[in-house]
């Protein structure tokens, strides 16, 4: 009772920081503003609204274009043409002429596909009883015993038939039933197919951006048919070419033709969309990054025939090579968009160096003017510019020397005449 016999004053062992009299459940409080000459909080409250318009400007607007809706997850279609000849010999049949049909692998043009640089050759290969390669370690053996009939071999190239023979004067092996001879595992000292550095490699890309309705091709639209047999991307002189020497593409990566030629290896190829359709479209051109993924790649392949006695054949082939990789997909994360324009999540890796994809993704996005990001990016920065003064006012009311004195000045209570209350009532 007497705290409210002396006009309501808030209780408590500081009544010197209460704010005014205990407001009542239907009382109101609305905003004074008072002009305090304090040049520290002058000077914080003016740095803080400096540093929100840089932010808002040139973070928000102009490095992430806040004001653009953007389409990170549009239709994307590579298409890809090897062209190139080299000669090697192939084991027996001496001397071949290896071209783009011979080379690529699928020949149809996928967005993965592997350039042959060198090869094993294993030719004239039967069906029958022969010595397992001493390379195998589970064909070692001293007796019949080592080889049980039936078993395959590990690692190896066929059938234990139950005898231990000797495949040269130095090693005995099991017998094995399957392809005689078995394979030559003889790696060359060089790549067989080294002229293939010399090889071009077409990339075709064409992405369409559904929600903007906008489609963009990477070559060079042109009358001149010629124009894509003579030319060579280059990033200055020839942007619009999309035909690349995989010597070129080898090096870019990090790595030299002969090599990774040698044994084979993996290329991961990165094309980039980021296109700002607020500008022309001619602007919108992509950029190409490669990335070294892997330094061995190999497989086998056998063309079969028929002797004169109807007796199956094949030449086996290891073949080693250097394998493309262009997939198309896109970084999409729904709902996020906004956030990272803001800076508030890390944007998505959709356009990160290369070096740091374990997989080569196409990456692409474009964005457009749209009133509710350009909105939303502006609510941001005046929300930034409220935060300043409720900091100063912090700063005011709590930490500086004089915060008795502007407590009392900023709260007070605001009651109309005695007179004129009671003559109401």
């Amino acid at each position: 009772m007497a705290g409210a016999a002396q006009g309501g004053r808030c209780p408590g062992p500081c009544p010197e920081r209460c704010p005014g009299p205990c407001p009542g459940p239907l009382d109101y409080a609305t905003a004074k503003f008072a002009l305090t000459r304090n040049r520290r909080v002058g000077l914080l409250h003016r740095l803080l609204q400096l540093g929100a318009l840089g932010y808002l400007l040139g973070w928000v607007l102009l490095a992430r274009k806040g004001y653009q809706d953007t389409d990170r997850a549009p239709r994307a279609a590579v298409v890809t043409k090897l062209k190139g000849a080299a000669v090697a010999a192939a084991g027996d049949a001496g001397r071949r002429l290896w071209d783009a049909a011979d080379q690529a692998r699928p020949p149809q043009g996928e967005r993965v596909l592997v350039l042959v640089t060198n090869f094993i050759a294993t030719a004239e290969q039967a069906q029958g009883a022969c010595a397992e390669s001493p390379a195998v370690p589970d064909a070692a053996c001293t007796e019949d015993a080592d080889c049980p009939m039936g078993s395959p071999v590990v690692h190896g190239n066929g059938i234990k038939t139950g005898k231990c023979v000797m495949f040269n004067t130095t090693h005995s092996t099991c017998e094995i039933y399957g392809w005689c001879p078995v394979e030559n595992n003889t790696l060359p000292r060089t790549p067989l197919l080294a002229e293939a550095e010399n090889f071009t490699l077409f990339i075709k890309n064409t992405v369409h951006f559904t929600k903007f309705n906008f489609s963009k091709c990477n070559t060079l639209q042109t009358n001149d048919p010629t124009y894509f047999k003579n030319c060579t991307y280059d990033p200055f002189s020839n942007p619009s070419c999309p035909v690349f020497r995989v010597r070129d593409m080898v090096e870019a990566a990090g790595d030299t033709f002969g090599d990774l030629a040698l044994r084979g290896g993996s290329i991961g190829v990165r094309i980039e969309w980021d296109c700002d359709l607020d500008r022309p479209a001619a602007q919108c051109q992509p950029q190409y990054s490669f990335s070294l993924q892997d330094r061995r790649y190999n497989f086998r392949t056998a063309s079969y025939y028929w002797d004169a006695q109807r007796r199956l054949y094949r030449n086996l082939l290891k073949l080693y090579g250097i394998r493309f990789d262009i997939s198309v997909h896109g970084q999409h994360l729904p709902g996020f968009e906004h956030a990272a324009q803001w800076g508030l999540i890390p944007q998505p890796p959709h356009c990160s160096p290369l070096t740091a994809f374990p997989s080569p993704p196409v990456c692409h996005q474009a964005g457009k003017f749209s009133i509710i990001p350009a909105a939303v990016s502006c609510g941001t920065g005046i929300a930034f510019f409220g935060a300043a003064t409720v900091v100063c006012d912090l700063v005011l009311l709590y930490l500086d020397a004089k915060a008795d004195f502007y407590w009392k000045e900023k709260f007070e209570e605001a009651k109309p005449p005695e007179g004129k209350t009671e003559a109401a009532a």
